[in-house]
């Protein structure tokens, strides 16, 4: 790293590093909750650019990290989704609580392509062959610690060996949604679809030409 330059330019003896502990101070962390994933309170101090420290304090949700996976089949220009009750989704206004989703699930201490390949054959049946890493993607940084590995893969109707419909012991009921990529682009225009991990995976279907 090139250190400080003199008046005539010549570079001078030292240099600087910059390391966390010159941005960050943790102060206090509190766990508030830990009965279905961990809620913290974190009061921590942080250098403002004018070289100033602030004390703020921040609520972090962590349930681990996450994969979720676009299935979509050539042939038949169409997308596999699943749908399912979301709580959260239900108190803030879904009048049913039922959310169309890609397939997703927590890593659980899995790898993330393993991790998808489980949550496929929980949740649709399906038995994936190859796939594709995407991108990863923090949705909530403001307050949830979970990152999520976005996967593509093609499927056929061979590939289902089960039932699927998720977990019971997880309160799982897990219905299939098979449509069109341009209709489930227009389900985003009229509000039936919300999810916003589904939304970028079916966005990023029409951009990449996946089922054309």
């Amino acid at each position: 790293m090139p250190g400080f330059q003199d008046e005539d330019g010549n570079e001078a003896a030292h240099a600087t590093h910059t390391t966390m502990e010159d941005k960050i101070r943790i102060k206090e962390v509190k766990i508030l909750s830990d009965n279905w994933s961990i809620l913290k309170r974190t009061t921590l101090d942080i250098r403002r650019k004018d070289g100033s420290w602030q004390t703020i304090t921040r609520e972090t949700y962590d349930r681990g990290n996450g994969a979720t996976i676009l299935l979509f089949n050539h042939e038949q220009k169409t997308v596999l989704l699943t749908r399912q009750f979301r709580f959260p989704a239900f108190v803030n206004g879904c009048e049913d609580g039922m959310l169309i989703e890609a397939c997703a699930g927590l890593l659980e201490n899995d790898d993330p392509e393993s991790a998808i390949r489980r949550e496929t054959e929980e949740e649709t049946g399906y038995h994936l062959g190859p796939v594709t890493k995407l991108f990863a993607a923090y949705m909530s940084p403001g307050s949830v610690t979970e990152k999520i590995h976005f996967f593509a893969a093609p499927y056929t109707s061979a590939q289902r060996k089960s039932a699927g419909g998720g977990v019971v012991d997880h309160g799982e009921e897990i219905e299939l949604v098979e449509l069109g990529l341009d209709q489930a682009l227009q389900m985003i225009e009229t509000g039936e679809i919300q999810d916003g991990k589904t939304i970028m995976l079916l966005q990023h279907a029409k951009l990449k030409r996946l089922v054309e």
